[in-house]
């Protein structure tokens, strides 16, 4: 097996069906003892989970409100 021009593998199709890699999955790469590893990412929570999670990030950051943030992205000023 090679590694295209783009940095790119096939991982065959029997060993994706094992490890249930469906088109999307998200992975990592990992290094352990000199190996390569390629790890399946744990599904994300929903959308909504995301997005409040990044709302507390931005808080941390910026100290806004949340009232100040919507209006942010509203465009309104503050």
């Amino acid at each position: 097996m090679r590694i295209t021009s783009k940095g790119q593998v096939t991982i065959p199709q029997a060993i994706r069906e094992q490890c249930g890699l469906l088109p999307h999955t998200e992975v990592r790469f990992e290094l352990e003892e000199g190996r390569l590893l390629l790890v399946k990412q744990d599904p994300p929570g929903d959308r909504g989970e995301e997005g409040l999670r990044l709302l507390r990030q931005a808080r941390l950051r910026t100290r806004l409100s949340t009232d100040e943030l919507l209006a942010l992205c509203r465009g309104e000023e503050l």
